[in-house]
């Protein structure tokens, strides 16, 4: 599975996490927020996981 060296993730459970060097091994990514008005890191969330 190639890597993004651009993005980090430890997401083990994503379908696009390389696990072996906890990189995303998709070519851009989207961020998005669960809340209405974001305040905190927890309201962000990457809308690119998908369960592996």
């Amino acid at each position: 599975m190639d890597k993004n060296p651009n993005i980090k993730c430890t997401v083990e459970q994503c379908k696009y996490n390389n696990t072996a060097e906890k990189y995303c091994t998709l070519s851009v990514i989207q961020v998005g927020t669960h809340e209405q008005n974001p305040t905190q890191v927890q309201c962000t969330d990457c809308n690119s996981f998908e369960l592996r």
